[in-house]
């Protein structure tokens, strides 16, 4: 089934500074089952380590020892939180899940810092989510008239009370019964003391891979995760899967009805590591010829091909092999640098850009310069960066973007601004060019970024990955966006927004 939303809007609980210009993803996850002696949460902190790129607001753990639970959860990155050498022995144990999070609804409060614990009657149970219910405010309105009460804005939330309400008796069941009721994208792992679950939304839109590290089971949500605590890569989640891991070993189950896969196309573009693996396919590979498709598409003469790094490094790569123009690094990043929005000062943010990026003048000075980057969203950052490489000396700039433009906001766990904000969505491709102050402007086509990933185009009929911000074309129902255009919300009145300090 097809969903076509014509000019959503997507309402925020918290706005977006000026300069903030990227999309973001909210999380990344990871789990072990079965590591030696009290280890667990030191492999998953490695773990989350290598997908600090999917969040760096906040990040937790709960591991599992001696039948007993032990649980963290902090603001910040994960190596301040979870870096000391005193890890196992303040959270011990044989089994743990970790997550780390930017957030998006709910706001950066410890309350939604997952992984998220309930006392159930058959014991305790944490759950770390990756992705968006786009039922999340029907069902969590309907528990609250149920009588359930809510510690957090967390959709994470809703699933812990649908597994707490189910009425099978065992805990795989309830888990299943609680993602029969749940749409949208995700990617679930959920500890008990007796066994580790993972699930995977039907259409797979976010990603989760198995692996083994010695004897111990690893779930997360990139195989650079895999990578960096020294796991073998065992296989892709499949769509529509759940895994369950106990003393028993793996057992695969698959209560859904089937459905094609559909992955979302911005873990390519520009979410995943680009060391990572997706569904068979390395990252690091599309999105090199999502370059050198950008250059068979859009070519211009120029002398340098310039990456706006670190996330347009690869396709830059390949647009300049595909159009025999040099590469130059003519963009250098600071990789010391906090996030602008903590600048003590609006004149500081307005700054962050040149402190993040700065223009190498030997390598710009003189030359027609086409400028990489895997997106333009908003534009904003764009402008400034065209600007800086023009004091550079760079004689002519042409801005290439390695995705489509993006025309439709998101709802499966990518933070991505409104579509009035979406500098595609409301201005012709030549109001864009004056707009950016670039001689020219080329997008990638929506075939070409198919055709990256081994297609031979998109199909119509029934799309082969998630790509609604290109196209509108959004792969599931939207209920709760349905029942706010209808012109009420999910229960006719509205959640409360509780502040912490």
């Amino acid at each position: 089934m097809i969903h076509h939303i014509a000019d959503p809007v997507v309402h925020r609980p918290h706005e977006r500074e000026a300069d903030d210009d990227r999309p973001r993803l909210e999380c990344g996850v990871c789990g072990v089952w079965g590591a030696e002696g009290d280890e667990a949460s030191s492999i998953v902190a490695l773990g989350l380590h290598a997908l600090q790129h999917r969040g760096q607001e906040a990040c937790g753990i709960a591991s599992v020892g001696d039948d007993r639970f032990h649980t963290e959860r902090h603001m910040g990155l994960v190596g301040e939180a979870f870096g000391g050498a005193d890890l196992s022995k303040r959270m011990p144990g044989q089994a743990a899940v970790g997550h780390t999070r930017y957030s998006t609804a709910g706001g950066s409060f410890l309350r939604n810092i997952q992984p998220m614990f309930a006392d159930l009657d058959t014991g305790g149970i944490a759950i770390a989510h990756n992705g968006n219910l786009t039922n999340f405010k029907y069902l969590r309105n309907r528990l609250v008239s149920e009588g359930a009460i809510f510690q957090s804005t967390s959709d994470s939330e809703v699933i812990l009370h649908l597994i707490a309400r189910s009425r099978k008796a065992r805990i795989v069941d309830r888990f299943i019964d609680a993602l029969g009721q749940i749409e949208g994208g995700y990617a679930l792992v959920a500890q008990t003391t007796k066994k580790m679950i993972g699930a995977r939304d039907p259409l797979g839109i976010r990603p989760l891979v198995l692996g083994r590290v010695g004897e111990a089971w690893v779930l997360a949500s990139e195989t650079c995760a895999l990578d960096m605590i020294g796991a073998d890569f065992v296989r892709d989640v499949e769509h529509g899967e759940v895994v369950v891991i106990d003393e028993d070993g793996l057992t695969s189950l698959k209560p859904f009805p089937a459905r094609p896969a559909r992955p979302c196309l911005f873990e390519y573009v520009y979410f995943s590591r680009p060391d990572s693996f997706l569904d068979g396919r390395s990252v690091y590979e599309v999105r090199k010829a999502m370059g050198a498709a950008l250059a068979r598409e859009h070519a211009v003469q120029a002398d340098i091909v310039v990456p706006v790094p670190d996330s347009g490094v690869p396709a830059a790569l390949g647009y300049a092999q595909e159009s025999g123009i040099p590469y130059e690094m003519g963009i250098i990043r600071s990789h010391y640098l906090g996030r602008t929005f903590i600048q003590p000062s609006q004149g500081a943010r307005q700054k962050g850009v040149r402190m993040k990026h700065s223009p190498n003048k030997a390598a710009l000075a003189g030359k027609r310069v086409v400028l990489i980057d895997d997106s333009i969203v908003r534009g904003t950052t764009s402008v400034k960066l065209v600007r800086a490489v023009r004091a550079a000396g760079a004689a002519e700039v042409h801005l290439r973007s390695a995705s489509p433009p993006i025309l439709y906001p998101d709802f499966y766990g990518i933070d991505m601004p409104e579509r009035e904000q979406l500098i595609a969505a409301q201005k012709s491709l030549e109001e864009m060019r004056q707009h950016l102050e670039v001689d020219t402007l080329g997008f990638l086509s929506v075939d070409g970024l198919y055709r990256a990933l081994g297609e031979d185009g998109r199909n119509d009929a029934a799309p082969q990955f998630t790509d609604h911000y290109f196209t509108g074309d959004y792969p599931t129902r939207l209920l709760d966006r349905e029942i706010e255009e209808g012109g009420r919300d999910a229960s006719g009145r509205q959640l409360s927004l509780l502040v912490s300090a």
